[in-house]
Protein backbone atom coordinates (compact mmCIF):
# COMPACT_ATOMS: atom_id res chain seq x y z
CA UNK A 1 0.00 0.00 0.00
CA UNK A 2 1.00 3.59 -0.48
CA UNK A 3 1.95 4.48 3.02
CA UNK A 4 4.57 2.76 5.07
CA UNK A 5 3.30 -0.41 6.65
CA UNK A 6 1.18 0.45 9.74
CA UNK A 7 1.23 -1.77 12.83
CA UNK A 8 -2.26 -3.08 12.04
CA UNK A 9 -1.20 -4.65 8.76
CA UNK A 10 0.62 -7.69 10.05
CA UNK A 11 -2.20 -8.55 12.44
CA UNK A 12 -4.76 -8.46 9.66
CA UNK A 13 -2.58 -10.39 7.26
CA UNK A 14 -2.73 -13.29 9.65
CA UNK A 15 -6.50 -13.04 9.85
CA UNK A 16 -7.17 -12.60 6.14
CA UNK A 17 -5.35 -14.85 3.65
CA UNK A 18 -6.95 -12.98 0.73
CA UNK A 19 -5.09 -9.79 1.57
CA UNK A 20 -3.50 -9.39 -1.86
CA UNK A 21 -6.73 -9.54 -3.81
CA UNK A 22 -8.11 -6.67 -5.84
CA UNK A 23 -11.76 -7.33 -5.07
CA UNK A 24 -13.80 -6.27 -2.06
CA UNK A 25 -12.80 -7.73 1.29
CA UNK A 26 -14.60 -10.82 2.58
CA UNK A 27 -17.38 -10.37 5.10
CA UNK A 28 -15.22 -11.54 7.98
CA UNK A 29 -12.84 -8.64 7.48
CA UNK A 30 -15.53 -6.11 8.22
CA UNK A 31 -15.94 -7.50 11.71
CA UNK A 32 -12.20 -7.24 12.25
CA UNK A 33 -12.31 -3.60 11.23
CA UNK A 34 -15.30 -2.88 13.48
CA UNK A 35 -13.40 -4.39 16.39
CA UNK A 36 -10.53 -2.03 15.70
CA UNK A 37 -12.41 1.21 15.16
CA UNK A 38 -12.76 1.89 18.84
CA UNK A 39 -9.07 2.16 19.57
CA UNK A 40 -7.29 2.58 16.25
CA UNK A 41 -6.22 5.39 14.02
CA UNK A 42 -8.70 5.82 11.15
CA UNK A 43 -5.79 6.62 8.85
CA UNK A 44 -4.20 3.30 9.70
CA UNK A 45 -7.48 1.48 9.10
CA UNK A 46 -7.68 3.12 5.69
CA UNK A 47 -4.32 1.59 4.88
CA UNK A 48 -5.08 -1.99 5.89
CA UNK A 49 -5.08 -3.93 2.67
CA UNK A 50 -7.84 -6.29 3.85
CA UNK A 51 -9.92 -3.30 4.88
CA UNK A 52 -11.58 -0.45 3.04
CA UNK A 53 -10.46 1.23 -0.14
CA UNK A 54 -7.49 3.59 -0.17
CA UNK A 55 -9.95 6.39 -0.92
CA UNK A 56 -13.74 6.28 -0.80
CA UNK A 57 -14.15 9.35 -2.98
CA UNK A 58 -15.86 8.60 -6.28
CA UNK A 59 -14.10 9.21 -9.59
CA UNK A 60 -16.30 12.23 -10.16
CA UNK A 61 -15.38 13.70 -6.77
CA UNK A 62 -11.68 12.98 -7.34
CA UNK A 63 -11.80 14.76 -10.67
CA UNK A 64 -13.46 17.78 -9.08
CA UNK A 65 -10.90 17.84 -6.26
CA UNK A 66 -7.98 17.55 -8.69
CA UNK A 67 -9.44 20.24 -10.97
CA UNK A 68 -9.76 22.70 -8.09
CA UNK A 69 -6.29 21.83 -6.82
CA UNK A 70 -4.78 22.34 -10.28
CA UNK A 71 -6.26 25.84 -10.42
CA UNK A 72 -4.93 26.59 -6.93
CA UNK A 73 -1.44 25.42 -7.88
CA UNK A 74 -1.41 28.10 -10.60
CA UNK A 75 -1.39 30.85 -7.95
CA UNK A 76 2.17 30.61 -6.61
CA UNK A 77 4.07 30.61 -9.95
CA UNK A 78 1.64 33.16 -11.38
CA UNK A 79 2.26 35.54 -8.48
CA UNK A 80 6.02 35.21 -8.77
CA UNK A 81 6.12 35.90 -12.53
CA UNK A 82 3.22 38.25 -13.30
CA UNK A 83 5.14 41.01 -11.49
CA UNK A 84 8.18 41.01 -13.81
CA UNK A 85 6.87 43.16 -16.71
CA UNK A 86 5.77 45.88 -14.28
CA UNK A 87 9.08 46.45 -12.49
CA UNK A 88 10.01 49.58 -14.47
CA UNK A 89 6.61 51.36 -14.26
CA UNK A 90 6.32 50.53 -10.54
CA UNK A 91 9.78 51.98 -9.90
CA UNK A 92 8.86 55.11 -11.86
CA UNK A 93 5.54 55.65 -10.09
CA UNK A 94 6.99 55.07 -6.60
CA UNK A 95 10.05 57.25 -7.30
CA UNK A 96 12.68 54.57 -6.60
CA UNK A 97 15.29 52.78 -8.69
CA UNK A 98 14.74 49.43 -10.38
CA UNK A 99 17.43 47.94 -8.14
CA UNK A 100 15.29 48.94 -5.13
CA UNK A 101 12.27 47.25 -6.70
CA UNK A 102 14.44 44.16 -7.23
CA UNK A 103 14.73 43.93 -3.44
CA UNK A 104 11.05 43.02 -3.40
CA UNK A 105 11.95 39.99 -5.54
CA UNK A 106 14.57 38.90 -3.01
CA UNK A 107 12.26 39.25 -0.01
CA UNK A 108 9.51 37.48 -1.95
CA UNK A 109 11.78 34.48 -2.56
CA UNK A 110 12.84 34.35 1.10
CA UNK A 111 9.22 34.08 2.21
CA UNK A 112 8.58 31.67 -0.66
CA UNK A 113 11.11 29.37 0.98
CA UNK A 114 9.96 29.80 4.58
CA UNK A 115 6.15 29.94 4.33
CA UNK A 116 5.60 26.36 3.03
CA UNK A 117 7.47 24.93 6.04
CA UNK A 118 4.69 26.34 8.23
CA UNK A 119 1.85 25.59 5.84
CA UNK A 120 3.01 22.02 5.22
CA UNK A 121 3.12 21.10 8.90
CA UNK A 122 -0.27 22.78 9.48
CA UNK A 123 -1.82 20.85 6.59
CA UNK A 124 -0.48 17.48 7.77
CA UNK A 125 -1.65 18.08 11.35
CA UNK A 126 -4.95 20.00 11.06
CA UNK A 127 -6.02 19.24 7.51
CA UNK A 128 -5.77 20.56 3.97
CA UNK A 129 -8.86 22.75 4.14
CA UNK A 130 -7.78 25.06 6.99
CA UNK A 131 -4.37 25.43 5.35
CA UNK A 132 -5.90 26.35 1.98
CA UNK A 133 -8.41 28.73 3.56
CA UNK A 134 -5.77 30.55 5.62
CA UNK A 135 -3.40 30.85 2.65
CA UNK A 136 -6.01 32.25 0.27
CA UNK A 137 -7.49 34.68 2.78
CA UNK A 138 -4.00 36.07 3.48
CA UNK A 139 -3.33 36.21 -0.27
CA UNK A 140 -6.57 38.07 -1.06
CA UNK A 141 -5.98 40.79 1.54
CA UNK A 142 -2.31 41.14 0.52
CA UNK A 143 -3.34 41.77 -3.09
CA UNK A 144 -5.96 44.28 -1.98
CA UNK A 145 -3.27 46.21 -0.12
CA UNK A 146 -0.82 45.98 -3.03
CA UNK A 147 -3.39 47.35 -5.46
CA UNK A 148 -4.08 50.35 -3.24
CA UNK A 149 -0.59 51.17 -1.86
CA UNK A 150 1.53 54.06 -3.18
CA UNK A 151 4.66 53.63 -1.05
CA UNK A 152 7.79 51.50 -1.51
CA UNK A 153 7.88 50.30 2.12
CA UNK A 154 4.26 49.15 1.85
CA UNK A 155 5.07 47.42 -1.44
CA UNK A 156 7.94 45.45 0.10
CA UNK A 157 6.00 44.39 3.22
CA UNK A 158 2.86 43.44 1.30
CA UNK A 159 4.85 41.45 -1.27
CA UNK A 160 6.22 39.40 1.64
CA UNK A 161 2.69 38.85 2.94
CA UNK A 162 1.56 37.95 -0.59
CA UNK A 163 4.36 35.40 -0.84
CA UNK A 164 3.40 33.91 2.54
CA UNK A 165 -0.15 33.41 1.29
CA UNK A 166 0.62 31.99 -2.14
CA UNK A 167 3.77 29.93 -1.68
CA UNK A 168 2.27 27.08 0.33
CA UNK A 169 -0.28 26.14 -2.32
CA UNK A 170 2.14 23.96 -4.30
CA UNK A 171 2.95 21.77 -1.30
CA UNK A 172 -0.74 21.54 -0.45
CA UNK A 173 -1.62 20.51 -4.01
CA UNK A 174 0.82 17.60 -4.07
CA UNK A 175 -0.36 16.52 -0.61
CA UNK A 176 -3.97 16.32 -1.77
CA UNK A 177 -2.96 14.06 -4.66
CA UNK A 178 -1.19 11.76 -2.20
CA UNK A 179 -4.39 11.67 -0.13
CA UNK A 180 -6.70 10.49 -2.90
CA UNK A 181 -4.55 8.60 -5.44
CA UNK A 182 -2.70 5.30 -5.05
CA UNK A 183 0.86 5.07 -6.35
CA UNK A 184 -0.19 3.18 -9.48
CA UNK A 185 -2.31 6.12 -10.73
CA UNK A 186 -0.58 8.99 -8.93
CA UNK A 187 1.51 10.00 -11.93
CA UNK A 188 -1.57 10.95 -13.95
CA UNK A 189 -2.98 13.18 -11.21
CA UNK A 190 0.39 14.70 -10.40
CA UNK A 191 0.69 15.54 -14.09
CA UNK A 192 -2.59 17.47 -14.03
CA UNK A 193 -1.48 19.48 -11.00
CA UNK A 194 1.95 19.93 -12.58
CA UNK A 195 0.28 21.44 -15.64
CA UNK A 196 -1.32 24.07 -13.43
CA UNK A 197 2.02 24.81 -11.77
CA UNK A 198 3.86 25.10 -15.07
CA UNK A 199 1.30 27.29 -16.83
CA UNK A 200 2.08 30.06 -14.34
CA UNK A 201 5.60 30.95 -15.50
CA UNK A 202 4.46 30.89 -19.13
CA UNK A 203 1.22 32.87 -19.11
CA UNK A 204 1.66 35.22 -16.16
CA UNK A 205 4.35 37.44 -17.79
CA UNK A 206 1.98 37.88 -20.74
CA UNK A 207 -0.92 38.74 -18.41
CA UNK A 208 1.35 41.08 -16.45
CA UNK A 209 2.53 42.85 -19.57
CA UNK A 210 -0.98 43.33 -20.95
CA UNK A 211 -2.42 44.52 -17.64
CA UNK A 212 0.46 46.90 -16.92
CA UNK A 213 0.42 48.36 -20.42
CA UNK A 214 -3.33 48.90 -20.84
CA UNK A 215 -4.73 49.19 -17.29
CA UNK A 216 -1.73 50.16 -15.17
CA UNK A 217 0.34 48.03 -12.82
CA UNK A 218 -2.22 48.03 -9.92
CA UNK A 219 -4.46 45.96 -12.22
CA UNK A 220 -2.00 43.09 -11.77
CA UNK A 221 -2.86 42.83 -8.10
CA UNK A 222 -6.60 43.33 -8.70
CA UNK A 223 -6.43 40.41 -11.13
CA UNK A 224 -4.65 38.20 -8.57
CA UNK A 225 -7.19 39.10 -5.89
CA UNK A 226 -10.19 38.36 -8.12
CA UNK A 227 -8.70 35.06 -9.28
CA UNK A 228 -8.17 33.92 -5.67
CA UNK A 229 -11.66 35.00 -4.58
CA UNK A 230 -13.34 33.24 -7.49
CA UNK A 231 -11.43 30.04 -6.62
CA UNK A 232 -12.04 30.28 -2.88
CA UNK A 233 -15.86 30.38 -3.04
CA UNK A 234 -16.45 26.96 -4.72
CA UNK A 235 -13.59 25.46 -2.70
CA UNK A 236 -15.10 26.51 0.62
CA UNK A 237 -18.54 25.30 -0.47
CA UNK A 238 -17.81 21.96 -2.12
CA UNK A 239 -14.26 20.54 -1.87
CA UNK A 240 -14.05 17.98 0.98
CA UNK A 241 -11.25 17.46 3.47
CA UNK A 242 -8.81 14.80 2.24
CA UNK A 243 -6.04 14.74 4.88
CA UNK A 244 -5.67 11.13 6.03
CA UNK A 245 -4.80 12.22 9.56
CA UNK A 246 -8.26 13.83 9.77
CA UNK A 247 -10.69 11.77 7.66
CA UNK A 248 -8.72 8.59 6.96
CA UNK A 249 -9.68 7.38 3.49
CA UNK A 250 -12.62 9.79 3.42
CA UNK A 251 -15.05 7.56 5.30
CA UNK A 252 -14.61 9.36 8.63
CA UNK A 253 -16.35 12.64 9.36
CA UNK A 254 -14.25 15.58 10.42
CA UNK A 255 -15.41 17.09 13.72
CA UNK A 256 -14.02 20.61 13.28
CA UNK A 257 -15.94 23.16 11.23
CA UNK A 258 -12.83 24.27 9.36
CA UNK A 259 -12.46 20.74 7.95
CA UNK A 260 -16.04 20.71 6.65
CA UNK A 261 -17.47 22.21 3.51
CA UNK A 262 -20.42 24.55 3.86
CA UNK A 263 -22.64 21.74 2.55
CA UNK A 264 -21.19 19.28 5.09
CA UNK A 265 -21.88 21.72 7.92
CA UNK A 266 -25.55 21.92 6.96
CA UNK A 267 -25.81 18.12 6.71
CA UNK A 268 -24.03 17.65 10.07
CA UNK A 269 -26.44 19.98 11.84
CA UNK A 270 -29.39 18.19 10.27
CA UNK A 271 -28.06 14.77 11.33
CA UNK A 272 -27.41 16.05 14.84
CA UNK A 273 -30.94 17.38 15.17
CA UNK A 274 -32.28 14.00 13.98
CA UNK A 275 -30.06 12.05 16.39
CA UNK A 276 -28.23 10.43 13.47
CA UNK A 277 -24.45 10.46 13.10
CA UNK A 278 -21.85 9.29 10.68
CA UNK A 279 -18.75 7.50 11.91
CA UNK A 280 -16.50 10.23 13.27
CA UNK A 281 -12.79 10.67 13.58
CA UNK A 282 -11.08 9.63 16.83
CA UNK A 283 -10.43 13.18 18.05
CA UNK A 284 -11.36 16.70 17.18
CA UNK A 285 -8.56 18.37 15.25
CA UNK A 286 -7.02 21.37 16.94
CA UNK A 287 -5.43 24.28 15.14
CA UNK A 288 -1.96 24.84 16.54
CA UNK A 289 0.97 26.92 15.48
CA UNK A 290 2.85 24.81 12.94
CA UNK A 291 6.36 23.57 13.64
CA UNK A 292 8.74 24.43 10.75
CA UNK A 293 11.37 22.05 12.13
CA UNK A 294 9.25 19.09 11.02
CA UNK A 295 10.19 20.09 7.49
CA UNK A 296 13.89 20.01 8.33
CA UNK A 297 13.58 16.40 9.53
CA UNK A 298 12.93 15.35 5.95
CA UNK A 299 16.37 16.61 4.91
CA UNK A 300 18.08 14.27 7.39
CA UNK A 301 16.72 11.07 5.81
CA UNK A 302 19.40 9.61 3.55
CA UNK A 303 17.28 8.91 0.48
CA UNK A 304 15.21 12.06 0.83
CA UNK A 305 18.30 14.24 1.32
CA UNK A 306 19.80 12.98 -1.95
CA UNK A 307 16.50 13.44 -3.75
CA UNK A 308 16.13 16.98 -2.39
CA UNK A 309 19.65 17.87 -3.48
CA UNK A 310 19.37 16.60 -7.04
CA UNK A 311 15.84 17.94 -7.43
CA UNK A 312 17.11 21.34 -6.33
CA UNK A 313 19.90 21.28 -8.91
CA UNK A 314 17.37 20.44 -11.62
CA UNK A 315 15.13 23.28 -10.49
CA UNK A 316 18.08 25.67 -10.36
CA UNK A 317 18.99 25.04 -14.00
CA UNK A 318 15.59 25.83 -15.45
CA UNK A 319 14.84 28.73 -13.08
CA UNK A 320 18.12 30.42 -14.09
CA UNK A 321 17.13 30.10 -17.73
CA UNK A 322 13.65 31.51 -17.02
CA UNK A 323 15.09 34.36 -14.94
CA UNK A 324 17.55 35.46 -17.64
CA UNK A 325 15.45 34.76 -20.74
CA UNK A 326 13.93 38.23 -20.98
CA UNK A 327 17.16 40.14 -20.31
CA UNK A 328 19.17 38.08 -22.78
CA UNK A 329 16.56 38.29 -25.56
CA UNK A 330 16.17 42.03 -24.97
CA UNK A 331 19.92 42.53 -25.23
CA UNK A 332 20.16 40.50 -28.46
CA UNK A 333 16.87 41.27 -30.26
CA UNK A 334 15.77 44.54 -28.57
CA UNK A 335 12.20 43.37 -27.95
CA UNK A 336 9.49 45.29 -26.10
CA UNK A 337 8.14 44.13 -22.74
CA UNK A 338 5.09 42.54 -24.35
CA UNK A 339 7.22 40.72 -26.94
CA UNK A 340 9.50 39.44 -24.19
CA UNK A 341 6.48 38.15 -22.29
CA UNK A 342 5.33 36.27 -25.39
CA UNK A 343 8.74 34.60 -25.62
CA UNK A 344 7.90 32.67 -22.46
CA UNK A 345 5.05 30.86 -24.19
CA UNK A 346 7.21 28.11 -25.79
CA UNK A 347 8.75 27.40 -22.38
CA UNK A 348 5.32 27.16 -20.79
CA UNK A 349 4.03 24.96 -23.61
CA UNK A 350 6.91 22.55 -23.05
CA UNK A 351 6.25 22.49 -19.30
CA UNK A 352 2.53 21.80 -19.75
CA UNK A 353 3.09 19.10 -22.36
CA UNK A 354 5.64 17.43 -20.08
CA UNK A 355 3.30 17.57 -17.08
CA UNK A 356 0.45 15.83 -18.87
CA UNK A 357 2.65 13.35 -20.73
CA UNK A 358 4.71 12.38 -17.68
CA UNK A 359 1.62 11.16 -15.85
CA UNK A 360 0.89 8.50 -18.44
CA UNK A 361 4.58 7.59 -18.72
CA UNK A 362 4.97 7.16 -14.95
CA UNK A 363 1.80 5.10 -14.58
CA UNK A 364 2.73 2.96 -17.60
CA UNK A 365 6.22 2.31 -16.25
CA UNK A 366 4.76 1.43 -12.85
CA UNK A 367 2.57 -1.22 -14.50
CA UNK A 368 5.48 -2.49 -16.61
CA UNK A 369 7.74 -3.03 -13.60
CA UNK A 370 4.87 -4.61 -11.66
CA UNK A 371 4.34 -7.16 -14.43
CA UNK A 372 8.07 -7.81 -14.65
CA UNK A 373 8.45 -8.68 -10.96
CA UNK A 374 5.06 -10.40 -10.60
CA UNK A 375 3.63 -7.66 -8.40
CA UNK A 376 -0.16 -7.37 -8.19
CA UNK A 377 -1.40 -3.78 -8.35
CA UNK A 378 -4.31 -3.01 -6.02
CA UNK A 379 -6.06 0.06 -7.42
CA UNK A 380 -8.68 -0.05 -4.69
CA UNK A 381 -6.65 -0.26 -1.50
CA UNK A 382 -3.21 0.84 -2.67
CA UNK A 383 0.00 -1.15 -2.88
CA UNK A 384 2.46 -2.24 -0.25
CA UNK A 385 5.55 -0.41 -1.49
CA UNK A 386 7.85 -2.43 0.77
CA UNK A 387 7.91 -5.03 -1.98
CA UNK A 388 8.00 -2.65 -4.93
CA UNK A 389 11.01 -0.70 -6.32
CA UNK A 390 9.24 2.65 -6.48
CA UNK A 391 12.58 4.46 -6.88
CA UNK A 392 13.29 2.60 -10.11
CA UNK A 393 9.72 3.05 -11.34
CA UNK A 394 10.02 6.82 -11.06
CA UNK A 395 13.68 7.48 -11.87
CA UNK A 396 14.01 5.34 -15.03
CA UNK A 397 11.50 7.46 -17.03
CA UNK A 398 13.19 10.65 -15.79
CA UNK A 399 16.66 9.76 -17.10
CA UNK A 400 16.00 10.13 -20.88
CA UNK A 401 14.22 13.44 -20.26
CA UNK A 402 17.04 14.63 -18.03
CA UNK A 403 19.91 13.98 -20.43
CA UNK A 404 17.97 15.35 -23.40
CA UNK A 405 17.36 18.44 -21.26
CA UNK A 406 21.08 18.74 -20.49
CA UNK A 407 21.86 18.74 -24.21
CA UNK A 408 19.19 21.41 -24.79
CA UNK A 409 20.61 23.61 -21.99
CA UNK A 410 24.14 23.49 -23.43
CA UNK A 411 22.88 24.08 -26.96
CA UNK A 412 20.75 27.00 -25.71
CA UNK A 413 23.82 28.72 -24.25
CA UNK A 414 25.74 28.55 -27.50
CA UNK A 415 22.76 29.63 -29.63
CA UNK A 416 22.56 32.76 -27.46
CA UNK A 417 26.32 33.18 -27.70
CA UNK A 418 26.27 33.24 -31.51
CA UNK A 419 23.06 35.35 -31.55
CA UNK A 420 21.23 33.22 -34.10
CA UNK A 421 17.68 33.74 -35.33
CA UNK A 422 15.20 33.97 -32.44
CA UNK A 423 13.62 30.67 -33.48
CA UNK A 424 16.71 28.89 -32.15
CA UNK A 425 16.44 29.89 -28.46
CA UNK A 426 12.64 29.64 -28.53
CA UNK A 427 12.71 26.04 -29.77
CA UNK A 428 15.33 25.19 -27.15
CA UNK A 429 13.41 26.74 -24.26
CA UNK A 430 10.47 24.58 -25.33
CA UNK A 431 12.73 21.51 -25.08
CA UNK A 432 14.10 22.70 -21.72
CA UNK A 433 10.55 23.12 -20.40
CA UNK A 434 9.66 19.68 -21.73
CA UNK A 435 12.72 17.80 -20.47
CA UNK A 436 14.31 19.60 -17.51
CA UNK A 437 11.10 20.80 -15.89
CA UNK A 438 9.50 17.44 -16.65
CA UNK A 439 12.34 15.66 -14.84
CA UNK A 440 11.89 17.89 -11.81
CA UNK A 441 8.17 17.07 -11.69
CA UNK A 442 8.94 13.33 -11.77
CA UNK A 443 11.33 13.73 -8.83
CA UNK A 444 8.57 15.55 -6.93
CA UNK A 445 6.27 12.58 -7.53
CA UNK A 446 8.91 10.25 -6.09
CA UNK A 447 9.28 12.53 -3.06
CA UNK A 448 5.57 12.16 -2.27
CA UNK A 449 5.83 8.38 -2.72
CA UNK A 450 8.73 8.14 -0.28
CA UNK A 451 7.13 10.23 2.49
CA UNK A 452 3.40 9.42 2.35
CA UNK A 453 2.76 10.02 6.06
CA UNK A 454 3.34 13.79 5.64
CA UNK A 455 3.43 14.65 1.91
CA UNK A 456 2.83 18.38 2.41
CA UNK A 457 5.83 18.55 4.75
CA UNK A 458 8.00 16.66 2.25
CA UNK A 459 7.13 18.97 -0.64
CA UNK A 460 7.64 21.96 1.67
CA UNK A 461 11.16 20.67 2.35
CA UNK A 462 11.84 20.59 -1.39
CA UNK A 463 10.42 24.08 -1.68
CA UNK A 464 12.62 25.38 1.14
CA UNK A 465 15.83 24.01 -0.35
CA UNK A 466 15.09 24.91 -3.97
CA UNK A 467 14.02 28.48 -3.18
CA UNK A 468 17.10 29.14 -1.07
CA UNK A 469 19.33 27.77 -3.83
CA UNK A 470 17.28 29.68 -6.39
CA UNK A 471 17.78 32.95 -4.52
CA UNK A 472 21.54 32.34 -4.45
CA UNK A 473 21.63 31.27 -8.09
CA UNK A 474 19.75 34.29 -9.37
CA UNK A 475 22.12 36.51 -7.39
CA UNK A 476 25.20 35.16 -9.19
CA UNK A 477 23.92 34.30 -12.68
CA UNK A 478 24.43 37.81 -14.08
CA UNK A 479 28.02 37.82 -12.83
CA UNK A 480 28.59 34.40 -14.44
CA UNK A 481 27.18 35.59 -17.76
CA UNK A 482 29.47 38.60 -17.78
CA UNK A 483 32.57 36.66 -16.69
CA UNK A 484 32.11 33.39 -18.63
CA UNK A 485 29.83 34.36 -21.50
CA UNK A 486 26.48 32.82 -22.39
CA UNK A 487 27.81 29.63 -23.93
CA UNK A 488 30.11 28.54 -21.11
CA UNK A 489 27.70 29.64 -18.37
CA UNK A 490 24.91 27.34 -19.52
CA UNK A 491 27.40 24.61 -20.43
CA UNK A 492 28.56 24.74 -16.80
CA UNK A 493 25.04 24.32 -15.44
CA UNK A 494 24.26 21.50 -17.83
CA UNK A 495 27.41 19.63 -16.77
CA UNK A 496 26.48 20.13 -13.10
CA UNK A 497 23.47 17.90 -13.69
CA UNK A 498 25.66 15.31 -15.41
CA UNK A 499 28.32 15.29 -12.67
CA UNK A 500 25.77 14.69 -9.91
CA UNK A 501 23.57 12.26 -11.87
CA UNK A 502 25.06 9.20 -10.05
CA UNK A 503 22.78 10.27 -7.19
CA UNK A 504 19.89 8.84 -9.19
CA UNK A 505 21.71 5.50 -9.55
CA UNK A 506 22.40 5.47 -5.79
CA UNK A 507 18.70 6.01 -5.09
CA UNK A 508 17.65 3.07 -7.26
CA UNK A 509 20.31 0.81 -5.69
CA UNK A 510 20.15 1.68 -1.98
CA UNK A 511 16.89 3.63 -1.78
CA UNK A 512 14.63 0.62 -1.00
CA UNK A 513 16.88 -0.41 1.93
CA UNK A 514 16.91 3.15 3.31
CA UNK A 515 13.14 3.33 2.94
CA UNK A 516 12.67 0.06 4.85
CA UNK A 517 15.06 1.27 7.54
CA UNK A 518 12.94 4.39 8.00
CA UNK A 519 9.72 2.35 8.13
CA UNK A 520 11.07 0.04 10.84
CA UNK A 521 12.35 2.99 12.86
CA UNK A 522 8.95 4.70 12.72
CA UNK A 523 7.21 1.49 13.80
CA UNK A 524 9.45 1.30 16.85
CA UNK A 525 8.74 4.94 17.66
CA UNK A 526 4.99 4.33 17.39
CA UNK A 527 5.21 1.31 19.71
CA UNK A 528 6.84 3.49 22.36
CA UNK A 529 4.08 6.12 22.17
CA UNK A 530 1.20 5.76 24.67
CA UNK A 531 -2.10 4.58 23.25
CA UNK A 532 -4.64 7.27 22.36
CA UNK A 533 -7.93 7.01 24.28
CA UNK A 534 -10.84 7.08 21.84
CA UNK A 535 -13.61 9.64 22.27
CA UNK A 536 -16.81 8.54 23.98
Amino acid sequence: MDSQDPPLRRENEKKDPEDAGDGPPPDSSSSNINDLTSDSDPEALAHVSSGPAYSVFSKRTKRWIVTMIAFSSFVSPMTANIYFPALVPIARDLGVSVSMINLTLTTYMIFQAIAPTLVGDLADAAGRRPAFLICFIIYIFANLGLALQKDFAALMVLRMVQSAGSSGTVALSFAVIADVAVSAERGKYMGIVGAGINIGPALSPVFGGLLAEYLGWPAIFWFCMIYAAVWLIPYALTVPETCRNVVGNGSFSAQSWWNMTAIDLCHARRRKSNGDSREVARTKQKLRFPNPFNTLKVAFEKDLALLLFYGTLTYLVFILIAATLSTELEAIYHYSDLQLGLCYLPYGAGCCFAAVMQGYILDGNYRRIARKIGFTIDYKRGDDLRNFPIEKARILPACPFLFAGVAAVIWYGWVLHFETHVAGPLVLVFLIGLCVTGSFSILNTLLVDLYPEAPATAVAAMNLVRCLFGAGGTAVIEHMLRAMGRGWTFTFWGLVLVVFSPILWALTKWGPAWREERRVRKLKEEEKEPAVTPPP
